[in-house]
């Protein structure tokens, strides 16, 4: 026998035994309980439909089979939710998490109302990416983002943590827009629903967001509603010729749009919550990869009219460390006084 053939099978032994035991731990937890995804929105949203799908899916990646459910947090444009899940949520590996896509930002931004730290989210992965969207009615008068220099517009909101009251209102102060928000709506779904009432002239969720749930707004040649103006790090390959934030702002304020960008990679996922037993990691992450690459999961994101742009949850927690780590006091500084005031 070769000498070498015994000492690397020994080690490929002693490196399995972990994730065996992992597994074995997994299946003790899993087999016959419930799984809890909490929802930081209301229902209806792509926060709520995404959480649906991973409901409807990764139990059968994971090891034991659980069964999963939805559980509905709205609050504070999403913080009460996240304040919960960072400080209450038990950690036992039974309590999944959507994060907010601004989770970072408003770590940053707001610190004494998020009582979190984004690094220390245990991030399985994502689903999708996202460009935040300002869409306003077509009725309105307004085709450029620039025209609501002359021409005033209401907005609506869940609330002053939410990533569309952070863009609108720093897109209205950067380009001089006369824009006013309006809060306490529960979610997307009651946003989009009050321009449709006549309450609100436009809101600015993710594109996903408008094109799932009226996508029929931009159709034809005289359109209901328009989108003119997004975020994030690309151009959304479907709307194409609406302007960049970063494209109209002066040279000297592009870093403060570009640290809104942030939240576009971290789209639709999921999170432990912080001090989550190791054991729960690895296999976790796989599970994720798993449905991810499901393509049952796949079908149901593509019924629901949802995208899968798919990133693993190591590329995630990288990706929220370094914009923690590239915010510089200085930035930080100016958006938190033109979004939220100079008491903030």
């Amino acid at each position: 026998m070769n000498k070498y053939v015994l000492p690397l099978a020994l080690a490929a032994s002693v490196t399995a035994m972990p994730a065996l035991a992992d597994n074995a731990k997994l299946t003790k937890l899993y087999s016959g309980k419930t799984v809890t995804i909490t929802i930081p929105y209301g229902p209806g949203g792509t926060y709520d439909k995404y959480g649906s799908s991973f409901s409807n899916h990764l139990g059968r990646h994971l090891p034991g089979k659980p069964n999963l459910i939805m559980q509905y947090m709205p609050g504070a444009g999403g913080a009460k939710a996240m304040n919960w899940f960072a400080n209450v949520a038990p950690k036992q590996g039974r309590n999944l998490m959507v994060p907010l896509d601004n989770t970072v930002i408003n770590q940053v931004l707001r610190p004494k109302k998020m009582r979190y730290n984004a690094n220390d989210f245990f991030w399985l992965g994502s689903s999708n990416q996202t460009n935040s969207v300002i869409v306003i009615r077509a009725d309105k008068g307004i085709k450029h983002i620039l025209d609501m220099r002359k021409i005033p517009a209401i907005g609506s909101t869940s609330g002053k943590n939410s990533s569309t009251y952070i863009f609108s209102v720093l897109a209205g102060k950067l380009l001089g827009l006369k824009l006013k928000m309006v809060t306490g709506y529960k979610g997307s779904s009651r946003s989009i629903f009050a321009i449709e009432q006549g309450e609100v002239d436009f809101t600015a969720p993710n594109w996903l967001a408008w094109s799932s749930k009226v996508p029929h707004w931009f159709k034809g040649k005289k359109p209901f509603a328009l989108p003119i103006l997004q975020n994030g790090f690309f151009k959304d390959p479907n709307i194409p010729d609406v302007p960049m934030f970063t494209e109209l702002v002066k040279p000297e304020d592009k870093p403060l749009a570009s640290f809104l960008a942030s939240a576009g990679p971290l789209g639709r996922g999921l999170i432990l919550p912080p001090k989550a037993a190791n054991y729960l990691k690895k296999p976790l992450r796989a599970a994720y990869d798993s449905m991810n690459a499901d393509p049952k999961f796949a079908a149901e994101l593509k019924k629901r009219k949802l995208r899968l742009i798919a990133s693993k949850g190591e590329t995630i927690q990288k990706i929220v460390a370094q914009a923690l780590k590239d915010t510089s006091p200085e930035v930080v500084a100016r958006v938190r006084s033109l979004v939220f005031g100079s008491g903030s």
